[in-house]
């Protein structure tokens, strides 16, 4: 298998990155979802803390 010429490592070209606005995008979405999680969750164990026990 031949090298590219100049590509050596990471040293050679890198791959574009994306805008500053779809990365701010991209965490905000993570952290909307993270938190709309860990509240449902918490209302789940409220609740099935609540009913009672069938007896």
């Amino acid at each position: 298998m031949k090298r590219s010429p100049g590509a050596i490592g990471f040293n050679g070209r890198g791959a574009p990155s994306a805008s500053p606005h779809l990365i701010r995008a991209v965490a905000a979405s993570l952290a909307l979802s993270a938190f709309l999680t860990v509240a449902i969750t918490l209302l789940a164990i409220k609740v099935s803390i609540a009913m009672p026990l069938p007896a």
